[in-house]
């Protein structure tokens, strides 16, 4: 029986579409403004509304992780009704998600000793983590036990690639990931950075001069990097930046002849408080089958 219910803390930036056609649950992540009041993701703030504040009050946001007890608010009700869980994790590598909602698994296990609840390190963030979401779902659908979902999900979870890049260092500089020096001379330069997401890892690829250019450059690191296309499903994911991921989107069926899937994802508060509202990318994950 296909009883069990599928999660995602919300740095899958799932749209709601497929939330919806998929039965996929979330659990929000927290933003701040002013360090004292947290909003509930996609709940309490939209994720236009938090791109248009930090843009407008050039404010640099403070991100917190679903809590211990966000999970066990959000298992109980299903956990009530005989459901197991199957819940996926920001990878543990970049947030204390993962661990936040295995602990919120062993306590809930002593109530309901005979339900399965599984937390899964997606070792993944954003589209990538989001698209293998909607693979385990497919399994579900195709009459896999929990079990056997989270076997399929284990060998395909590394086979995932994202590749994006960003307008501006001024959110990487003002969040510290990067020294004022380095971000004035991005700035004068006109340097945009090209990033890979893979295995867990965030890593700086190269450097572009101009806004088109680094988008092409996407592109083509993109084409350069993923092996047989029919095995993969491809998402293009962007921050407050639609005509230009809308443009990506053209460009990717033009090159390489793919035709989007999925519609696109707007990249969440988790990703965005570090990057800013100009992040752009695509990413794949390898389908289970």
């Amino acid at each position: 029986m296909n009883d069990y219910i599928i999660f995602s803390d919300t740095s899958c930036d799932l749209p709601e579409t497929l939330k919806n056609e998929y039965d996929i649950k979330t659990v929000p992540f927290y933003i701040s403004f002013d360090k004292e009041n947290y909003l509930k993701e996609t709940v309490d703030i939209s994720i236009n509304k938090f791109y248009e504040t930090i843009e407008e009050e050039k404010i640099i946001p403070k991100t917190s992780l679903p809590s211990i007890e966000d999970y066990i608010n959000k298992f109980k009700p299903y956990l009530e009704e005989g459901k197991d869980i199957l819940c996926f994790s920001l990878c543990s590598a970049l947030s204390g998600s993962y661990q936040s909602c295995k602990n919120a698994a062993e306590i809930l296990k002593e109530e309901y000793p005979e339900r399965k609840i599984v937390a899964i390190d997606s070792n993944n963030a954003t589209v990538a983590q989001g698209l293998l979401v909607i693979e385990a779902c497919k399994m579900k659908r195709e009459g896999f036990s929990i079990e056997q979902t989270i076997e399929e999900i284990e060998k395909i979870k590394n086979e995932s690639f994202i590749v994006f890049t960003i307008d501006t260092l001024e959110y990487l500089q003002k969040g510290g990931r990067i020294g004022k020096a380095s971000a004035l001379a991005g700035s004068l330069l006109n340097i945009k950075p090209i990033l890979l997401f893979t295995k867990g890892s965030l890593e700086p690829h190269s450097k572009v001069r101009g806004r088109k250019k680094s988008i092409a450059e996407v592109l083509k690191i993109f084409g350069e990097n993923i092996k047989d296309i029919k095995e993969y499903e491809i998402a293009i994911g962007h921050s407050h930046c639609l005509e230009e991921a809308k443009e990506l989107e053209k460009a990717l069926e033009e090159k390489y002849g793919i035709k989007c899937k999925y519609p696109i994802f707007d990249i969440g508060v988790t990703i965005g408080a570090h990057t800013g509202p100009t992040t752009i990318g695509l990413g794949y994950i390898k389908k289970y089958k």
